[in-house]
């Protein structure tokens, strides 16, 4: 399989949900969407327009600042104390490298790449684009010889599920008896709300009480798109195993593969401000503290959803029907068969609408119509 083989996004099966929505005396709400809303914070955007006199390339490493900053903050909000500048790396967003690391791995046919059962479709697609069979599995007893790379989404998406410190550490046992890497994309690592999560930071897949000393073959992918409302300026970053690290590197460099320097300033900037982040998840606190309630009060139960950035909702019935319930209120949600085969009741909604938008949401939601009709 090549990229030209690729299908698209079948967002053309939402298109008639969009225009029910649309049909609402009130308006559309949408809600299937995870891109940010709210503006970049004043002290990143002042970082980047300080840093626009870029004429030189940029360095595909990373400037020492921004090394030195991915390190400062894994010690300081991941609990990963003992880093070294050689251990990270800046990349265009997460995305691409998802998608690319089996090609940078150097993965092909007759390799197994597994991921989460229910999933953002990108870890299946890096498979397939280099011949690899990827394979759906979120229990470590059930990763088969033959495995090459293993993704953990925690906290997931679109579910919010979110591994303990003892699962990340049953995870990192198999992927060594493989002999597998392990990649454990974490972009929602600070927005934890329910349970443990509510009160206790979420563990990375490089913290000591996972790794038993050793990073080897271990990665934590993190992006600044959720956090930081960077999803424009494609900032991103991997850190772990210096060997392949150093891999990735030498790979991405023949590749072109280089943050824009400005970015990278801004990078470092927000990576070293804590106090936007902390701003950002109250708002979308809030939004959840409105929705939940009005979705369960509608007949929906949330599923999983402790951390992250959706509430992964389910009526118990065919996850169109409830696209279509949804849009008979003007509000679009996101298709849980987006996600995978074992989604096939559930929909996605996201707290990136606007606060009024959410509040909205759930005052429709609240109808006695909507109620008890469902």
């Amino acid at each position: 399989m090549s990229v030209r083989d690729l299908a698209d996004y079948p967002w053309d099966a939402v298109v008639p949900f969009r225009e029910r929505a649309e049909r609402h005396q009130d308006g559309l709400i949408d809600l299937s969407v995870g891109s940010p809303v709210d503006p970049t914070p004043e002290i990143i955007r002042r970082a980047l327009a300080e840093a626009t006199d870029a004429h030189a390339y940029p360095q595909t490493v990373g400037t020492p600042t921004l090394r030195e900053a991915i390190v400062d903050w894994y010690a300081r909000r991941r609990g990963v104390p003992d880093l070294r500048v050689d251990n990270v790396l800046p990349t265009i967003g997460s995305k691409e490298l998802v998608a690319l690391l089996p090609t940078l791995l150097g993965l092909g046919a007759g390799d197994i790449v597994v991921h989460p059962r229910v999933a953002y479709p990108t870890y299946e697609v890096g498979a397939r684009v280099v011949g690899a069979t990827p394979l759906p599995a979120d229990d470590p007893q059930d990763w088969p010889e033959g495995t090459k790379l293993i993704w953990i989404n925690t906290p997931g998406n679109p579910d919010g599920r979110t591994w303990t410190v003892d699962e990340l550490a049953a995870a990192v046992s198999r992927a060594r008896e493989l002999g597998a890497v392990l990649a454990s994309d974490e972009c929602y690592a600070e927005l934890g709300w329910d349970g443990e999560w509510a009160t206790e930071p979420i563990p990375s897949i490089l913290d000591p009480r996972v790794t038993g000393g050793s990073r080897a073959n271990l990665l934590s992918v993190y992006s600044l798109s959720k956090q930081s409302n960077l999803a424009g300026y494609r900032a991103a970053f991997v850190a772990g195993c210096a060997r392949i690290v150093g891999e990735l590197l030498t790979a991405r460099k023949h590749l072109g593969l280089m943050p824009p320097a400005p970015v990278q300033h801004a990078m470092a900037v927000a990576l070293g401000d804590d106090e936007h982040v902390a701003v950002q998840k109250e708002l979308y606190r809030t939004r959840r503290d409105a929705l939940r309630p009005a979705l369960e009060a509608a007949g929906f139960r949330i599923e999983g959803s402790e951390a992250g950035l959706y509430l992964w909702a389910t009526e118990g019935r065919d996850a169109w029907e409830s696209m279509a319930r949804l849009a008979d209120l003007g509000i679009l949600a996101g298709p849980g068969p987006f996600y995978g085969a074992d989604s096939a009741q559930h929909v996605r909604l996201a707290l990136t609408a606007p606060t009024a938008h959410v509040r909205e949401a759930a005052r429709r939601l609240s109808t006695t119509d909507m109620a008890t009709d469902m």
